[in-house]
């Protein structure tokens, strides 16, 4: 009897041990999936933490803010310098319009519109002036009128530049300009250009947590 009862309590003990080791690997082969949960979170968090708080709040005595809002200033600013330093030049618009408006093409339709004015306005103001304008005069006053007019666009043109450097400020203009745009705006803005790879981020965060759990558990189960 004695031989029995141990048998039975050494077997009863096996039993609880074996549920016990089970149950523990059970909770451990939850740890991946935890630790992807966990890494989802986690970059969605700090995704998040791009744009919010909008306002700084204290926690734990430290100040929180997202990133954007906290330096939207300094991007303003930033901004600013990029775009007037190597995205927008007023001698290169300068340069762009003397192109277009003194284009072959622009004094073509220039000298047809003189040459309407012409035979249509002009003649029609002063009848007597049909009997001496002959299309080879017509031609040669068109022509002058358009030399003219092409130096007059340059010379407005080289004008028009002076001033704009003058009085236009990119640098300045950039920068107030952001600095006014709403945090709301531009975490949409953001949001509908990123979102995929907003959303890529997150699940990166959910592999790699995935991952280093699988990693975990290898070296538990190993060392066991």
């Amino acid at each position: 009897m004695p031989a029995l009862h141990n048998f039975c309590l050494n077997s009863n003990l096996f039993i609880c041990f074996a549920s016990v080791d089970t149950q523990s690997n059970y909770y451990l082969y939850l740890l991946p999936l935890i630790a992807a949960l966990i890494g989802w979170i986690t970059n969605y968090l700090a995704v998040k933490m791009l744009f919010h708080p909008k306002l700084p709040i204290s926690i734990l005595g430290i100040s929180v803010q997202g990133v954007f809002p906290k330096r939207q200033a300094q991007l303003a600013r930033k901004l600013g310098d990029l775009v007037s330093d190597e995205l927008f030049s007023v001698e290169e618009i300068s340069t762009k319009i003397k192109e277009f408006s003194t284009s072959p093409e622009s004094m073509e339709l220039i000298g047809e519109k003189i040459e309407k004015t012409i035979r249509e306005k002009l003649v029609k103001s002063f009848p007597m002036l049909s009997m001496f304008l002959t299309d080879e005069m017509i031609a040669k006053v068109t022509g002058i009128f358009k030399v003219e007019l092409q130096n007059f666009i340059l010379e407005s043109a080289d004008s028009l530049t002076q001033k704009l450097e003058a009085e236009l400020d990119v640098r300045e203009m950039v920068t107030v300009k952001v600095e006014a745009f709403s945090t709301e705006k531009l975490e949409e803005l953001l949001t509908s250009l990123m979102k995929k790879e907003f959303r890529f981020i997150e699940w990166v965060g959910a592999f790699l947590g995935f991952l280093i759990g699988c990693i975990q558990v290898a070296l538990t189960l190993a060392g066991s």
